[in-house]
């Protein structure tokens, strides 16, 4: 468990936080939003809680006090001002994943009971078809583009000023209405089909403690400006990205796609990004190549042995140039939902970039460990967070064991599945299904998850997110996929095989092969080097090609046994 290095605020709920921050933050610059280019729109930290006071105000009035709402779309300064609404009064939030086909995303309405669903105009003639099928109770609908309400829909923007109109007429429903901090008020789906997908029951107790921690061991303030781009109905963006700038008073602004990231770092300024490790390799490889093409590449990399004893802010100033392509203003970059490549957050540390890993899940809230300016090492998630406690169970010879966790963070339950609950919670303890090791002064390392591990015939464990990693670095390679194959002469034999997905474009253009026979020799090649630097317990025996995408979640994580199960179909 770390320290808290900072000064944090105290909340016992949202509606607390927002009250206590306007306060402290009114006429700061909450969100800067683009009108069109080079033009933009400012909302102060007091307009955007008068906003949530009056549309949490005008929803009341529709009769959604204790309802369940759903929202769905891209992110937006609109998505954020329904979801503060929805908690912080009316009713239960359910926010969507706008990645969902139209059958999908029906069935998690319904499932949920949604009475009322805000949504973009992305959505509105899936939306429009689902209202009227009858196993669902969907009676409102609000559009977040409309400005005023139109014949069966209502608009946000509109029944905002409704709501002012309301409070200014003295209705105080909404801005007295009492929070229960320790019952439902967010309902999350994780990741999967609707059918197997679980429904995590949050708190604002949950989230809170999760704010004030991450508040307490991350030097953010407000004065930075934070950028929005993963998707926001994930936990990891909502906690660390929306609802931690609005607690620390800092400015949000949101990426135009991934294209357009290092446009939008130098164009807003920012300071702060909470983001995916396959962003920032993506942003680290433009960055090399541009500074290949300049003739810069030779200099900087010398530079780099030479200042790597250095304080990160002289290997700042050092390597100024390069913080120059990206805004110049960046102090934290946060990686989490995914293992950074240990390579990749060592360069950004030795050009001067503070790169911290993240650990969490949807199931608590989600923070459970970040690295930080005092408490980092390469390849950790760094300790816990100040108010979380974790240990490892059924720990093998090697000190790995299955990473539990226990703190205020952790969820209520999964919604109406008792079973799935009494799995994962025992004693007051969550158990994440991630295998992890933690050395002796407490930093966490996670290695893979449980159901994931191959144990081999000899004992040994392999863990695929290990080795996918060095596989997905050969320089035509997609995404890769480790999994073990029974021997048919013994069955207690595993080989490991590995399923390649790769660029044919990009391998012929590289490698300088043509047809299918030379380019499995060249990837085969390159396996046989990372089978050479390995044990030989851990070699890869048998591969295959493919230029099919691996089947994800929406949130991008393979699926294991739906991807083996079509190698099996297909008998490769």
């Amino acid at each position: 468990m770390s320290e808290r290095l900072y000064d944090y605020l105290k909340i016992t709920d949202l509606k607390d936080m927002l009250n206590k921050t306007k306060d402290l933050y009114g006429e700061k610059p909450a969100y800067k939003i683009k009108i069109e280019k080079e033009k933009y729109k400012v909302f102060t930290h007091k307009e955007v809680r008068e906003m949530i006071d009056g549309l949490g105000t005008a929803l009341i009035n529709l009769g959604l006090k204790g309802k369940r709402i759903g929202i769905i779309g891209e992110n937006r300064y609109e998505w954020e001002i329904a979801y503060l609404s929805i908690v912080c009064g009316t009713g239960i939030v359910v926010p969507l994943d706008k990645s969902l086909p139209e059958n999908e995303l029906e069935n998690l309405i319904e499932r949920s009971q949604i009475e009322a669903i805000f949504y973009t105009s992305k959505y509105e003639e899936s939306i429009n078809k689902i209202k009227y099928n009858q196993k669902n109770k969907l009676k409102h609908l609000i559009s977040m583009d409309l400005k005023i309400h139109k014949e069966g829909v209502y608009s946000q923007n509109e029944l905002i000023k409704q709501g002012k109109v309301l409070i200014k007429k003295g209705n105080r429903k909404f801005l007295d209405a009492k929070i229960n901090s320790e019952e439902m008020n967010i309902m999350l789906f994780t990741s999967g089909t609707t059918s197997k997908s679980k429904v995590v029951c949050l708190s604002h107790k949950n989230i809170c403690s999760n704010l004030m921690d991450i508040g307490s061991v991350l030097d953010v303030n407000s004065e930075d400006v934070l950028l929005s781009i993963l998707p926001i109905h994930h936990v990891f963006e909502c906690t660390v990205g929306f609802l931690f700038a609005l607690y620390k008073g800092a400015q949000t602004v949101f990426c135009d796609g991934i294209r357009h990231i290092i446009e939008n770092l130098n164009e807003y300024n920012v300071s702060v990004m909470a983001c995916v490790p396959s962003l920032y390799e993506r942003i680290f490889s433009i960055i090399m190549k541009k500074l290949e093409k300049e003739g810069k590449l030779k200099n900087i990399l010398e530079n780099e042995e030479k200042y790597k004893n250095s304080t990160m802010e002289e290997k700042k100033e050092v390597f100024k140039e390069i913080h120059n392509m990206l805004g110049g203003k960046i102090k934290l970059f946060i990686s989490g939902a995914a293992a950074l490549d240990p390579k990749i957050e060592e360069k950004y540390r030795l050009l001067g970039f503070n790169l911290v890993q993240g650990y969490g899940l949807t199931e608590t809230s989600p923070v459970v460990g970040v690295g930080n300016n005092k408490y980092h090492r390469i390849g950790s998630i760094g300790k816990t967070v100040p108010s979380v406690e974790v240990k490892l169970v059924d720990k093998n010879e090697e000190g790995i064991g299955e990473l539990i966790v226990k703190g205020p963070n952790v969820m209520l339950e999964y919604y109406q599945n008792e079973k799935a609950t009494k799995e994962v919670l025992k004693d007051g303890w969550f158990y994440t299904g991630d295998l992890a090791k933690i050395d002796k002064d407490g930093y966490i390392y996670i290695c893979g998850r449980k159901k994931s591990v191959i144990v081999l015939k000899n004992g040994k464990n392999i863990f695929p997110e290990e080795m996918e990693n060095l596989i997905n670095k050969i320089e035509g390679v997609k995404e890769s996929f480790i999994y073990g194959k029974q021997q048919t002469e013994d069955k207690n034999d595993i080989k490991i095989n590995v399923l390649i997905v790769f660029d044919r474009e990009l391998v012929q253009d590289v490698y300088k092969v043509q047809n299918d026979a030379e380019i499995y020799k060249v990837i085969s090649n390159k396996i046989k080097e990372i089978n050479n630097k390995m044990p030989k317990y851990k070699a890869i025996r048998g591969i295959l090609l493919s230029e099919k995408e691996l089947i994800k979640t929406t949130t991008n994580k393979i699926k294991r046994q739906e991807n083996l199960d079509a190698i099996n179909k297909f008998n490769y």
